[in-house]
């Protein structure tokens, strides 16, 4: 839970997604086995600091849906509004911008793709995180940002605080 007049965001990459299915359009690629660990360990790594989103903002492919079950799995105590949102799918990070600023909720969970994920990392802090990965935005690439604001209507570029950076693949 945020203080009053704080919004956190968690902005997440989807975890890495199966290729062996040339039939499936982009949009219906589920996560591969590697994905799901790294997703899991995901939750795992959210429920232990407290980053608890009251509401999840996902784009609509399947992949996307299914990090977010994966994290969800994990020992998360608070059950978040779900918002399927078919705009996040492919989208730039002005388009991200625009549906961000139609939550509702203080800790907002946005789960999307890139490279529009990574552009609108890259624009919500006022200092960009030291990491060499910060840039790309790997697969299941995750930045928690805090803003001093009321409402997410309130939400501008370079306003962020960092609070935390991780990435967590399933590499080892």
């Amino acid at each position: 839970m945020t203080p009053l007049g704080h919004r956190r965001l968690i902005l997440t990459r989807h975890a890495k997604s199966a290729w062996d299915d040339p039939t499936l359009a982009d949009h219906d690629r589920p996560l591969n086995d590697r994905g799901r660990r790294s997703a899991r360990a995901l939750g795992d790594w959210m429920a232990s600091r407290g980053y608890e989103p009251e509401e999840v903002l996902c784009s609509s492919a399947a992949r996307t849906q299914e990090t977010w079950a994966m994290i969800a799995s994990a020992a998360l105590e608070v059950r978040p509004v779900i918002r399927i949102e078919p705009g996040l799918y492919q989208a730039g990070p002005e388009k991200m911008l625009s549906i961000l600023k139609t939550a509702a909720h203080p800790t907002v969970m946005m789960l999307g793709h890139n490279p529009g994920i990574s552009e609108l990392a890259a624009l919500l802090p006022a200092r960009l995180p030291h990491d060499p990965d910060f840039r790309r935005y790997p697969t299941g690439a995750t930045l928690v940002v805090d803003f001093q604001i009321e409402n997410w209507q309130q939400v501008e570029p370079g306003q962020g605080s960092v609070m935390d950076f991780v990435r967590l693949d399933g590499r080892g």
